[in-house]
């Protein structure tokens, strides 16, 4: 069970394609728009909400507000969290043994987990959600002072819980708890992790494991799963552009994002003042300026894992799936962060020297051609890239690592251990 966008719900095909292989019947619960994927990959599908549902909280300007981007998704987790328990229990009801995977803001599973007993797992695939007094994640739209010490940024992380999350989404997830029976829950970033299992989807290069994180939790390694995505191969006009001439910049701003224009009216000046070729990756044309120069190309949607490799840098939104691809691929990354993680995801690129970030507001065609010029021309940032692709090329598959782990819950003792840490 996945709630959120194309590089929430892409890992929970991916595992649910292995366990199919496995033996295992598996359905995948996600919202409706990834029915069509989920199909071609062999599973069952349980729509969360309905493709209008979807498409009103993607068009949301505050989707992609820095301290205001969490609000319409998490409106949308509680919209599908009743009946998405509900379904599990009917489910459950039929005498299916079942072991559940969700995503954090699947909350549906841990209503069920709690009401109905289920082995549930919780799948991170960002570092971001995961607490820590140590390494505390850098939050949207809070740029708090690297000197200042860990334990006071932990302190004020906490705070923002507690000022702004808390009374916006604790008040109704606790109405449908007590409708369903269930005692309040009082921070959100704790109760949705289950108590049983918690899978990391990040590798301890990237992410340092820290003393403080929950005992639940298991650390793995990136899922590189665009395979399952619209497109598996690169298109025939895209294979050509590739073939004509230099590798080109590739920009992409997202697959849920709707307000991208001025992020690549800036991409097409860039290529232009660098000279260089660019591919424009955006599922509406309405975002890209019409008509294209020579050297550049728009398509809706190509595989990151085919087109990096052939490509000379990313520049892009910070979304964790899009980092690890271009870490797979070995290229520098010029992030422009939104919302969400992708602060946190800079940072984390910035810090270990594999590209940096510019800000909205200074992601200006001058400006962006001399940073990105400085980490193309950079010795020391090539070298971290090929050291990272190396390190993702000799990794294990965390795919099959983290269905050994659902297996296991499956497992009797793993069910009694359920009940005792609930």
């Amino acid at each position: 069970m996945a709630v959120g966008t194309h590089g929430d719900v892409l890992p929970f095909i991916a595992l649910g394609h292995e366990l199919l292989k496995r033996g295992h019947g598996v359905s995948l619960a996600a919202p409706a728009p990834f029915e069509a994927m989920a199909r071609r990959a062999g599973l069952a599908f349980q729509p969360l909400g309905t493709v209008a549902d979807y498409e009103a909280v993607i068009r949301q300007p505050d989707l992609w507000h820095p301290q205001q981007g969490f609000r319409p998704m998490f409106d949308y987790a509680l919209q599908v969290a009743e009946p998405a328990c509900l379904w599990l229990g009917a489910t459950r009801a039929r005498g299916i043994d079942l072991v559940v995977v969700a995503s954090p803001l699947a909350w549906g599973a841990r209503l069920a987990q709690d009401l109905y007993d289920l082995p549930t797992a919780t799948l991170h695939v960002m570092p971001f959600l995961i607490e820590s007094r140590f390494d505390p994640p850098r939050l949207p739209g809070l740029q708090m002072p690297r000197f200042l010490p860990a334990t006071l940024r932990a302190y004020v992380n906490l705070g923002v819980d507690k000022v702004a999350v808390g009374p916006f989404t604790l008040p109704p997830l606790n109405a449908l708890r007590a409708r369903l029976g269930l005692d309040p829950v009082y921070r959100l970033r704790h109760w949705w992790n289950s108590p049983t299992r918690m899978l990391l989807m990040f590798p301890d290069w990237y992410a340092a494991p820290q003393v403080d994180w929950p005992a639940q939790a298991v650390q793995l390694g990136f899922p590189l799963v665009d395979r399952f995505g619209d497109v598996a191969a690169l298109p025939p006009e895209l294979e050509a552009f590739l073939d004509s001439g230099d590798a080109p910049l590739v920009f992409t701003y997202g697959s849920a994002m709707r307000q991208g224009a001025a992020f690549f009216d800036t991409a097409v000046e860039l290529c232009r003042r660098m000279g260089r070729r660019g591919v424009l990756l955006a599922p509406q044309d309405g975002q890209i300026p019409r008509p294209l120069p020579p050297g550049i190309i728009h398509l809706p949607y190509a595989p990151l894992s085919r087109l990096l490799p052939r490509s000379a840098a990313l520049v892009h939104h910070g979304g964790v799936g899009t980092v690890a691809q271009a870490l797979a691929a070995g290229i520098p990354q010029l992030v422009v962060p939104v919302a969400f993680d992708h602060f946190d995801e800079g940072r984390r690129l910035k810090d270990r020297n594999l590209g940096t970030t510019l800000s909205r507001r200074g992601f200006r065609p001058a400006r962006a051609a001399r940073v990105l010029g400085r980490l193309l021309a950079d010795p020391a940032v090539a070298q971290a890239c090929a050291t990272a692709r190396a390190r993702m090329m000799e990794s294990r598959d965390a795919i099959a690592q983290a269905c050994d782990y659902v297996e296991a819950l499956a497992a009797p003792d793993a069910r009694a251990g359920s009940a005792t840490a609930r």
